[in-house]
């Protein structure tokens, strides 16, 4: 009878729109994610950075500095991710306040990549940079952290989670995107070199710049999202 019935609703078609409809949203979700890791941890920009910082280690040193930097700077995002939203609502902060502030630091990040600037918020600062090239071991600084998990990254992993709050599959999405872009990560630190003369500093500004378009329009809409949540109505 049971058989009966999941054929009958199948063929008046009362459950088949669903499953479309439920792929669709976890890849617009996906999508979204994709995206918005993409741009904040900038595989391409850590790789060549990378390239730069290990040029006097061999090939075995490069991979256990890669190896080490992403585990790490992959677990500082995954902690944040999981537990970030929870730290914020110990501290008062409310979901729209979240939302709004965490737009107007991806929109900084946004401008910053479309005018192929930077100020530490994706990458080291120049102060930075001096201090990583005297260190002999940079998988934790300046790889993992804040190369890797910096600022933005850490703010867009509280952000996207706390959009799929209750929605257990929304949020496996988003920690699986972010698990995807920090294997992509791995791998262009292994390629490190290749990439860097493959592309050329015009082609990664370019990529660069692409992406920030793209990270400053999910920036606004984020704003527009944690205002409207606040209540607060625009004249």
């Amino acid at each position: 009878m049971q058989n009966a019935l999941t054929l009958s609703e199948f063929e008046t078609g009362i459950l088949s729109p669903r499953i479309p409809w439920i792929l669709k949203t976890m890849m617009d979700i996906a999508v979204v994610a994709l995206a918005t890791f993409f741009a904040t941890i900038g595989p391409l920009d850590v790789a060549a950075m990378f390239a730069a910082l290990t040029a006097n280690q061999d090939s075995r040193q490069r991979r256990a500095t890669a190896i080490r930097g992403t585990l790490i700077g992959g677990g500082i995002l995954l902690t944040f991710a999981l537990v970030g939203e929870y730290m914020l609502t110990g501290l008062g902060i409310s979901l729209a306040a979240l939302r709004a502030a965490g737009g107007i630091l991806l929109l900084l990040i946004g401008i910053e990549m479309v005018f192929a600037r930077t100020s530490g918020g994706t990458s080291t600062t120049d102060e930075e940079a001096q201090e990583a090239i005297a260190k002999s071991d940079i998988s934790v600084f300046p790889l993992a952290t804040p190369l890797i998990a910096g600022p933005g990254a850490m703010g867009a992993s509280i952000l996207l989670m706390s959009n799929q709050q209750g929605d257990a599959t929304g949020q496996a999405v988003v920690v699986a995107s972010l698990i995807a872009i920090l294997l992509l990560t791995f791998i262009s630190l292994l390629l490190a070199g290749k990439i860097q003369s493959l592309l050329g500093v015009t082609g990664m500004h370019v990529i660069t710049r692409v992406m920030g378009v793209l990270l400053s329009a999910l920036a606004m809409q984020f704003i527009f999202d944690g205002i409207k949540q606040s209540g607060v109505m625009l004249s």
